[in-house]
């Protein structure tokens, strides 16, 4: 068994869709970033090859590389659960804390849960969902940005 920590902030603005977990959230802004800029999934790619001992997103997926420029965040899971796959790992669990003021994401919790798991393979009693708000302390609490942190439990296949 081996853990892992993934962590991904991006500001939002107008103009952007807002896609979180893999979902598309209705808001008036997004999260701006060179691809989805989706910092669930950022985060669990992170939080992954951390478990594996392969790097971060950036050394995969860098920011000025312009094949992912706009590109769906879920890619960079699906290609990062190959990467573990060749190594002999598979993911156990996660855990993902999402911080935003807003949109509200309690309602959205239990549908991002159930995409995360079906992106990972796992049972949705292997992936948990939280949201925290800033409580109108620093950027998340302005409604600047939105960050997620993701911890991830992988294991020898």
């Amino acid at each position: 068994m081996r853990v892992g920590i993934g962590h991904d902030t991006h500001r939002l603005a107008p103009g952007r869709p807002l896609i979180l977990g893999g979902l598309h959230i209705e808001h008036p802004r997004g999260l701006v970033g060179h691809s989805d800029a989706d910092v669930v999934l950022h985060a669990l790619t992170d939080a992954l090859l951390g478990a594996a001992g392969l790097g971060d997103i950036g050394d995969f997926y860098p920011d000025s590389d312009p094949v992912h420029k706009d590109r769906d965040s879920s890619f960079f899971v699906r290609e990062t659960l190959e990467r573990l796959n060749q190594k002999g790992f598979r993911p156990v669990n996660v855990d993902v804390i999402i911080f935003a003021q807003e949109p509200k994401l309690g309602p959205l919790k239990a549908r991002m849960r159930d995409r995360l798991a079906g992106l990972l393979g796992l049972p949705a009693d292997a992936v948990n969902v939280k949201a925290k708000t800033g409580e109108q302390v620093g950027a998340i609490g302005r409604s600047e940005a939105i960050a997620c942190q993701v911890i991830a439990l992988i294991e020898n296949t």
